[in-house]
């Protein structure tokens, strides 16, 4: 991932993108994209590649100050994967966002796991004014049923890097139930909530985000036709995306 500044989560320093429309000065309001675990065989290596794309696309075009990053074991960024160092990370880039840019309102936009751990992290943090989540998934009880499968995965996608990482597996297994997106979403409302979800998805059912629906209570969710999972790259979830994000700081003003 293209970056332009670092911060620091705990021990690690990760690499961030943040966009500002040019010209602009003022007080602005903020947005932090979230990006998916890694897919395939050292995809983790590629996270986020085009998201600083789409951070220059929300600034310029809406008028936010957009950030994305690397979680640790992804990109460039150091350290190794768990569901706990994700979150910790997550809480990291909304402080340095808000000391660095000093946003009029927080808003987060998380892709699938990335989408259910902004879930989690906003549900107890009320600088966060709305969260965008794209195909999220409902829990992560499916790696929890299988840790050493799902650590054996982790290393062959690439986001554990360290020969005898976790030091403590039990603890790194924990993690993984440890966190619920469902009953975070309750404690998120009545905050704003957008769900989109392709119904096409290979690797989260679109039931996932209908829980998410439920929980809330008020959450506007688009399923869209054909799309699978990286709804990053399909231009009609990006136009429900823009347009949800304009209205925010629209009715924010």
């Amino acid at each position: 991932m293209q970056s332009n500044g670092t911060f620091e989560s705990g021990a690690l320093s990760l690499p961030s993108y943040l966009a500002r429309p040019s010209g602009r000065t003022e007080a602005l309001p903020g947005v932090i994209m979230c990006h998916s675990f890694p897919f395939g065989p050292f995809d983790a290596r590629h996270s986020a590649s085009t998201f600083p794309e789409l951070m220059d696309r929300i600034a310029n075009e809406l008028g936010f100050a957009a950030m994305c990053f690397t979680f640790r074991g992804c990109g460039d960024s150091p350290g190794d994967f768990s569901l706990q160092g994700w979150v910790d990370d997550l809480r990291a880039a909304i402080d340095h966002m808000i000391a660095e840019a000093q946003p009029t309102g927080l808003w987060l936009v998380g892709s699938n796991t990335g989408g259910s751990l902004a879930m989690c992290v906003a549900a107890d943090d009320p600088r966060v004014r709305g969260c965008a989540l794209l195909g999220p998934r409902a829990d992560f009880d499916d790696w929890a049923a299988q840790p050493r499968k799902f650590l054996d995965h982790c290393r062959e996608v690439g986001s554990v890097r360290t020969p005898r990482f976790p030091t403590d597996f039990d603890e790194w297994t924990r993690e993984l139930r440890r966190f619920r997106p469902v009953p975070a979403a309750q404690r998120f409302a009545p905050r704003p909530l957008l769900l989109l979800h392709g119904d096409d998805d290979e690797s989260v059912p679109a039931s996932d985000s209908r829980q998410l629906a439920e929980s809330h209570g008020a959450a506007e969710m688009r399923v869209i036709d054909g799309a699978g999972h990286r709804l990053r790259h399909d231009p009609r979830a990006m136009a429900v995306l823009m347009g949800w994000l304009d209205r925010q700081q629209n009715i924010d003003e």
